[in-house]
């Protein structure tokens, strides 16, 4: 069955029990932890042991089990420290961003070998990591996702499919949807106003607000089998609890309500 998550990121304002307590009362079934240095740091990849207690007592007492941690770094490091933790604490999937600079041939392979590098390390937790097309970066759009399907070979990595980057490449994600499926891990959603670079502000990317057809994205998704986590990641300025919960909740109402259209929930 497909699962719904949210990022905490955009609940960074606030503790993670805080964040995890408003998710659950909006009805998603797990969470996707922030890891993301400078931002938002719920999984703290250098206090992680430290940590582990609390955040599985959290998770077993709301059941709201880990879906996912986003580290956006590329750092070899950092990495290690995730996949430890996320094999420790029960997370499967570790997300970050390509890097390097679009149509940019040269950040490309060098990107491409970094990643291979970085995934036969979380293949040693048993762990996923999952790459996204980016805006400005060397994976934008789905040609440039295939070619890095095509390029990584481990059997740890997976593709993040962002609906909201893609539509920001000029594409509409519903239709490139099934070129990805095969590699397909996890899913970051949000909607967007707009061509770009921004998807606009953190209101305009609930879902249903923006321009993105999501309603196509999750049929394609459903005709697909796709059964992994679709996790909202909100980014933009911190959020109010009311605000934070509004944006998770009106992104839940339409995306359950979608997925019970389509026979999914």
């Amino acid at each position: 069955m497909i699962k719904l998550g949210v990022n905490s990121v955009l609940f960074k304002a606030f503790s993670f029990r805080e964040a995890a307590e408003a998710i659950k009362a909006c009805g998603y079934d797990g969470v996707e932890i922030s890891a993301i240095g400078g931002m938002c740091e719920h999984l703290n990849l250098d206090n992680w042991k430290a940590q582990k207690d609390e955040l599985c007592a959290i998770r077993d007492e709301l059941g709201l089990p880990f879906l996912s941690t986003e580290v956006a770094s590329h750092d070899p490091e950092r990495l290690h420290k995730a996949f430890e933790a996320c094999a420790e604490i029960g997370i499967p999937v570790v997300n970050i961003g390509p890097g390097g600079q679009m149509n940019n041939e040269e950040t490309f392979t060098a990107c491409m070998a970094h990643i291979e590098t970085l995934c036969e390390d979380a293949e040693q937790f048993g762990v996923s990591l999952c790459v996204k097309a980016h805006v400005g970066a060397c994976v934008y759009s789905t040609p440039t996702t295939l070619r890095m399907m095509e390029a990584i070979k481990s059997p740890a990595f997976g593709v993040d499919m962002d609906p909201s980057h893609i539509h920001r490449a000029g594409e509409n994600p519903a239709v490139a949807l099934p070129a990805v499926l095969s590699k397909m891990k996890h899913i970051h959603i949000r909607d967007c106003k707009g061509p770009g670079p921004s998807p606009g502000a953190p209101t305009d990317q609930a879902c249903g607000r923006g321009e993105i057809d999501l309603w196509g994205y999750f049929k394609a998704m459903v005709d697909q089998n796709y059964s992994g986590p679709v996790c909202l990641e909100v980014i933009g300025p911190e959020q109010t609890m009311p605000d934070a919960v509004r944006i998770a909740a009106e992104s839940y109402g339409y995306m359950n309500a979608v997925l019970k259209q389509l026979g999914a929930r």
